[in-house]
């Protein structure tokens, strides 16, 4: 009798062999799955989805947790359709915030787990590398994108890298992660990446499903990207980051002092002027583009022959408004006007009298109200508590 193989034999003896099914799932969909699958075991036995709190035992917290992850993978309804029968993936949404927002040390608290303490000196323990949590808020502060407005940021930008360079800012090392925290708002500048940053808009605050506030940022860099993240993702990487700083209030000093300094006037004026161009630009804008000076002697003296210069737009000016101030520090005052409006100055290159391209500075597109108001505030010391928004064309608190 001929040799038979097995497939013959089984074939002989009546036996239908079945083939033999291959998983076409990828490793991936296998673990969301078996997760999954223990997410349902508990549903069956108690009723009903794991919740968080400190109420419940640690394992349903870990499911509850497990539960939003697996609800934010866009791959997870589809896979799972057939086994979600209690309809477990369509709850209602998650919280507001996102469990990625919480470093690992805060996770593991709202999971009631104790962080052991880690011997600095045990070899097998690995140091100076990023976990997952840290490498996830560098990469969301990194994650920029073009500032296609930064036209308006750049002057903020630069007049805050001269007042640093001349002491009127300081750079100053942050205290706590909570005291990092009460400097995030908006108007604020820090020093993160080696790259300045200012805190350009804050949305509204609102309260984590864990009782933390919070706020959405939108965060212009230096080299003109910007990033929207949450405050208490900034507050992590300004945390994490050795050399982070945060960049002070500049120091306005004794604008009106009793004591002279060196740079003092006794008395002086603060003018504003119109322009008379026919330039096209500031024909259109004339109301809104005014030129802020200060000056020891006459306002009629300095603006005579401004038809000839090309400060003055090479055309005659209007003077709309002065202020007489006494003890004025001049450089100071000039100093905190272009921090003042320095995103609301005028981008204009006209050619002088000899054909040389000049672009005149001291002139911003700023309301006359408003500068008025900007004196007001010189003279009661509440400058330093505001800046200009171009948008809104007016003074807004940085708190």
């Amino acid at each position: 009798m001929a040799e038979m193989d097995d497939d013959e034999l089984l074939d002989a003896l009546g036996v239908e062999v079945a083939p033999i099914k291959t998983s076409t799932r990828t490793p991936r969909e296998e673990r969301i799955i078996a997760g999954f699958e223990d997410i349902l075991r508990f549903h069956q036995t108690h009723g009903r989805a794991p919740q968080h709190g400190d109420g419940h035992d640690i394992f349903e917290r870990l499911y509850a947790v497990r539960l939003e992850q697996i609800r934010k993978l866009p791959e997870a309804h589809a896979l799972l359709a057939e086994l979600d029968s209690p309809g477990l993936l369509n709850a209602a949404a998650v919280a507001s915030q996102s469990l990625d927002d919480l470093d690992e040390d805060a996770l593991l608290a709202e999971l009631g787990v104790d962080t052991p303490r880690v011997d600095e000196d045990d070899i097998t323990v690995l140091k100076h590398v990023r976990s997952a949590a840290e490498k996830r808020a560098a990469e969301e502060v990194a994650n920029r994108t073009k500032c296609e407005d930064f036209d308006q940021f750049k002057p903020l930008f630069d007049v805050v890298q001269g007042e640093l360079k001349s002491g009127a800012r300081q750079a100053r090392t942050f205290q706590s992660k909570e005291k990092a925290l009460d400097d995030i708002v908006q108007g604020a500048y820090f020093i993160i990446g080696g790259q300045i940053a200012y805190i350009a808009e804050e949305g509204e605050e609102f309260t984590t499903e864990y009782g933390r506030r919070d706020s959405r940022l939108r965060v212009v860099f230096d080299n003109g990207t910007e990033a929207s993240v949450l405050m208490r993702s900034l507050q992590r990487s300004l945390h994490r980051d050795e050399a982070a700083r945060l960049i002070s209030d500049p120091d306005a000093g004794p604008l009106f002092g009793a004591a002279p300094e060196e740079g003092d006037i006794e008395s002086g004026t603060i003018y504003v002027l119109r322009s008379k161009s026919t330039h096209p630009f500031v024909a259109e804008h004339r109301e809104l583009i005014h030129k802020i000076g200060v000056t020891g002697g006459s306002v009629e003296t300095r603006i005579s022959g401004a038809e000839k210069d090309a400060t003055y737009l090479l055309s005659g000016v209007e003077v709309v408004a002065t202020y007489k101030l006494h003890n004025l520090n001049r450089t100071r005052l000039e100093s905190i006007f272009h921090r003042l409006f320095g995103a609301a100055q005028l981008d204009l290159t006209i050619d002088d009298r000899f054909g040389n391209p000049v672009k005149p500075k001291e002139w911003f597109m700023v309301p006359l109200h408003v500068i008025d108001e900007a004196v007001q505030r010189l003279r009661d010391g509440s400058i330093t508590e505001v800046f200009y928004d171009p948008q809104q064309a007016r003074l807004v608190g940085v708190r």
